[in-house]
């Protein structure tokens, strides 16, 4: 177990044998989290959380809509041909 002093300022240095183990490098952006067992730190993520047809706008398809329903049957037909025939383990 390691330990941090905390500053008159409120920073606390996290042990280097602890930012080794995760490849925190200096300026990287972390959260702190309150949990009912004390903090968490963790990597902040470099971009938002989205949703997939959030970002199908920039996937570049001028073609027709199809729609998931379809698109889902076509999926499942392929997964079963590619499977047909071969036993399970």
């Amino acid at each position: 177990m390691e330990t941090a002093t905390l500053s008159s300022k409120g920073q606390i240095v996290i042990p280097k044998p602890i930012r080794d183990a995760h490849r925190w490098k200096a300026g990287t952006r972390l959260v702190v989290e309150d949990s009912a067992e004390g903090i968490l730190i963790r990597p902040a993520h470099s971009f938002p959380g989205t949703e997939l047809l959030q970002g199908l706008g920039c996937a570049g398809y001028k073609g027709t809509v199809i729609p998931f329903d379809k698109m889902n049957s076509k999926v499942d037909q392929a997964i079963r041909k590619e499977w047909r025939g071969r036993k399970r383990s």
